[in-house]
């Protein structure tokens, strides 16, 4: 497994899990803060949020013009979120959808940059994230290897902290569909930290996934059932993410430390051996 804090990451744990608030605050800067204050009683690494302008997002006659215009966040409204996380002892950062939305990132100081499925070909705004030089963590939902190699190669260029996360951009995604294979093949074939976006609406699948080696965990957040979201089918609640956060701790320590040796807890076995035996 990749040491995380050598890639960016604020942590020395090996397994790192985003809480993706998105757009679940429909626009709601009171409410945006209070669920970063659910993150933390979760025990999420981070907090995730979405900054765009919505015109450069999407055209006005789209179907998502309405929904992504009420939720459109201005630029100071996520310098203020970013320093009510910091004072929360969490992590922030955001997936920016435009040039300017990477400028006001930059301006606020944040340590870490998202890249949704969705701007895996957009490579303009690859160049515009990676010439930031700061850890850079790409979904790959609906995108071939061709694809995934050449968005890689350009974030490559600027940066060696790098985390491809599997993502099948179904909302909500079925168990059945969530092809975790995949992670090993990313694994193989790209020297970065490997990851998974899941759009579940539970979270067994991340567990497998980390099981698997999955490093970082990405799952849409709300507060609890009663919330009224845009993302709500594919979000979990804050009781399910701590105990994501819980089972991810339980798993890191039945994985060990991948040292094969004699272990502490084989030592009253040991005795029992045969001696070496040789065919000669």
């Amino acid at each position: 497994m990749k040491k995380l804090d050598e890639y960016g990451f604020n942590t020395i744990n090996p397994f790192y899990i985003i809480a993706e608030i998105g757009i679940n605050h429909g626009g709601d800067e009171d409410l945006a803060k209070k669920l970063i204050d659910s993150a933390v009683k979760a025990g999420a690494d981070s907090v995730k949020f979405q900054t765009y302008i919505t015109e450069k997002r999407v055209g006005i006659d789209s179907p998502i013009y309405d929904v992504l215009k009420k939720c459109e966040l201005s630029f100071e409204a996520f310098e203020r979120l970013n320093k009510h996380a910091q004072a929360q002892g969490i992590d922030f950062f955001s997936t920016p959808f435009d040039a300017a939305s990477v400028q006001c990132l930059e301006e606020i100081g944040v340590g870490l940059y998202k890249i949704a499925s969705f701007d895996v070909v957009n490579h303009k705004l690859l160049e515009e994230i990676a010439a930031t030089e700061k850890t850079m963590i790409m979904s790959v939902g609906m995108a071939s290897s061709d694809e995934i190699t050449k968005a890689y190669n350009i974030l490559k260029e600027k940066t060696e902290k790098i985390a491809i996360l599997h993502c099948i951009s179904a909302y909500p995604t079925m168990e059945a569909d969530a092809n975790l294979g995949v992670i090993k093949s990313l694994i193989d074939n790209y020297d970065c930290v490997i990851g998974q976006s899941d759009h579940t609406n539970d979270i067994q699948v991340p567990l497998y996934a980390a099981a698997m080696g999955a490093q970082v965990l990405e799952k849409h957040f709300k507060i609890d059932e009663d919330m009224d979201c845009v993302d709500s089918v594919v979000s979990i609640t804050e009781s399910q993410m701590g105990t994501l956060v819980d089972e991810v701790k339980r798993i890191t320590k039945i994985m060990g430390d991948s040292h094969i040796c004699l272990s502490s807890a084989e030592k009253d076995t040991v005795q029992y051996r045969r001696k070496t035996i040789t065919g000669e």
